[in-house]
């Protein structure tokens, strides 16, 4: 019997990072899951690699964009519908943005980081908390980043974003843990998904991310990437019934370096 046997676990930003990484997770400890990506063919890839590793898995895939709230209201109710229930929720779709100056950063970028991280996210804790508070119990884990507990530079939409999401989650979890509902978030720092790595080449191009890469990590006390099965192994724990009691927790995955002078 793994931790999730018989449990349904819904991911958002499924088609790849740290949502791929996650689902893989809880799918090889028994979880029915529901994966949620606006990319299908990335999902559809998501759920090759589940059944790979997990072939009685049973695997719902919806199609939908977070920022979309109707979109986000027939996730859960299709979710629902399928399995009857929601155990555990990975709030995580998100993106980054292009770097720029705040000043130089623009409205309708801001604007697009913002509906995507955060409105997103609360949208998916409106419609399942209330299911969640219904059954009695449920676990969510939201995805913040370092970029919600410090200043990172270049980033106004994402560092607002996700400050907000850390926000989002302490208030919630006060709220919702009498119901038997815990609620935390992660902090990943320079987790190497598909998102880092356009970021990298943002900065040094097609060619030359690598190295780039290579130079970003030497501030990190562990002087390298972390890998989204890491992340994962995090998530599944805070998703189980063995972290019941840990709630409103913002947990950095970073090497420690959101830690250091």
């Amino acid at each position: 019997m793994g931790r999730f046997t018989d449990k349904v676990v819904l991911i958002t930003g499924a088609g790849s990072g740290l949502g791929r990484a996650s689902a893989l997770q809880v799918a090889k400890e028994g979880a029915k899951l529901s994966l949620v990506d606006l990319n299908e063919a990335s999902l559809e890839d998501t759920k090759k690699q589940v059944l790979e590793i997990a072939p009685e898995s049973e695997v719902l895939l919806v199609t939908a964009n977070v920022a979309d709230e109707e979109q986000v209201k027939n996730y859960v109710n299709q979710t629902v519908e399928t399995f009857g229930k929601i155990d555990s929720f990975f709030n995580n779709a998100g993106i980054e943005g292009k770097q720029n100056l705040t000043e130089d950063f623009g409205a309708d970028e801001f604007n697009k980081v913002i509906a995507v991280n955060l409105n997103g996210v609360f949208y998916g804790m409106q419609y399942v908390l209330k299911i969640m508070k219904e059954q009695g119990n449920g676990s969510v884990v939201n995805t913040a980043s370092v970029g919600g507990i410090r200043g990172v530079g270049n980033q106004s939409g994402y560092a607002a974003s996700k400050h907000g999401v850390v926000g989002l989650t302490r208030n919630s979890a006060i709220e919702y843990g009498q119901y038997g509902v815990s609620i935390n978030a992660i902090a990943p720092g320079a987790i190497l998904t598909p998102m880092v790595e356009n970021s990298l080449k943002q900065i040094g191009g097609e060619e030359g991310w690598e190295e780039v890469g290579k130079e970003f990590v030497q501030p990190n006390p562990m002087k390298r990437f972390g890998e989204p099965e890491e992340v994962g192994y995090l998530v599944a724990f805070l998703l189980s019934d063995q972290a019941n009691f840990i709630n409103a927790a913002v947990v950095p995955i970073d090497g420690g370096q959101s830690y250091k002078y």
